[in-house]
């Protein structure tokens, strides 16, 4: 057996099936599934009782410890060579263990694999709804994160660009590993946020190739709403100071960036307000035209890739909550680590730490 499918899952029966629906279509059927309940309150037993007969599955429940846990539960339950790390509210095209292989092997099966790790993008699915659209634009568009998550995925049928980069760092929505190098890194941290980026720092540190499998795709369907965006992303700032003490020099200046955004916004807004109260209308107004400015390239560049000027309009607040939400995560957690020296569970236990 090739590959094994981990999922983690937490109180989404309904994504799990959509996930499992699309891997009982894949052309290439040499893989297992490991779906792994994180303690959830609503399972999904039933759910993968309902593809034993079309998938090699099975179903596991622990209580709860996070995703980065629940994966290293899964993997040591596999049997594949590789193992294959997937959200659960991902949704994979029926050419993805395919396209995996194939990337894998460029030269054949009986060739040697061309790394011990790779990850591969994601796009939306024509049924998301326009918040979902709208999220991924925000988490995946040049004029946010600057394109720096998981490039570009390639069409079917175009041949993959980016297998050659050796410094691409996986992310858990689509992920494989080879399944010795995972064991021999001890898997997943219990960091309960970023634990997929200090996997994949210590998968480089190591010395493990990895790659960016862009033909390798998944519809990734991220949250359902801004609420729990911004939720998701603050926590992200927070996990990227954290991440940092943990691998120095791993800081570049594109993570500063959303900070650095969040400090615009707010001295934007500040002139706003002063000069309005001074009574100079127009000085006051100038305070916006950024905020507008960068709102218009939004809605422009979102409405042309997505089709949808509703969708354009929904990537504004979508941008705008990617980015402030980071930027305060990131300087929330800048005092209480760098400023007040708490330690890291500590100073965010009530967050995410059990």
């Amino acid at each position: 057996m090739k590959y094994s499918v981990i999922i983690p899952v937490y109180n989404r029966p309904d994504e799990c099936d959509e996930l499992l629906a699309s891997l009982a279509q894949q052309t290439l059927k040499d893989f297992e599934v490991i779906v792994v309940e994180d303690g959830s309150a609503v399972p999904c037993e039933e759910v993968v009782n309902g593809y034993t007969d079309r998938l090699n599955i099975h179903y596991f429940f622990k209580t709860n410890s996070g995703p980065g846990q629940t994966r290293n539960y899964g993997v040591e339950r596999a049997q594949g060579d590789y193992v294959l790390i997937l959200d659960s509210d991902a949704v994979l095209p029926e050419t993805y263990i395919e396209c995996v292989e194939a990337e894998l092997y460029p030269n054949g099966r009986e060739a040697e694999a061309c790394c011990e790790a790779f990850g591969g993008p994601d796009r939306a699915h024509d049924s998301f709804t326009p918040i979902q659209k709208a999220i991924n634009y925000g988490m995946t568009s040049f004029f946010t994160t600057g394109g720096i998550r998981g490039g570009k995925a390639t069409k079917k049928g175009e041949k993959s660009s980016g297998a050659k980069m050796d410094k691409f760092f996986p992310r858990s929505f689509n992920m494989g590993v080879r399944r010795d190098v995972y064991q021999r890194l001890e898997g997943f941290s219990k960091m309960r946020f970023g634990e997929d980026v200090d996997f994949s720092y210590r998968l480089v540190e190591s010395g493990a190739r990895c790659r960016l499998f862009s033909s390798a795709w998944v519809y990734h369907k991220r949250r359902a709403n801004f609420r729990q965006f911004f939720k998701q992303v603050h926590n992200s700032g927070i996990a990227r100071i954290n991440l940092t003490k943990r691998h120095p020099g791993t800081l570049k200046l594109v993570h500063l960036l959303p900070t650095v955004f969040t400090l615009g916004v707010l001295a934007c807004l500040l002139w706003t307000l002063v000069f309005a109260i001074c009574g100079h209308l127009c000085l006051s107004a100038i305070g916006l035209l950024p905020l507008l400015l960068y709102s218009l390239i939004i809605c422009v560049d979102s409405t042309l890739m997505n089709k949808s000027l509703k969708v354009g309009v929904l990537s504004i607040a979508a941008a705008f909550i990617q980015l402030v939400g980071y930027g305060t995560g990131f300087l929330r957690c800048w005092w209480q680590r760098c400023i007040l020296g708490r330690g890291e569970f500590e100073a965010f236990k009530k967050n995410f730490y059990k």
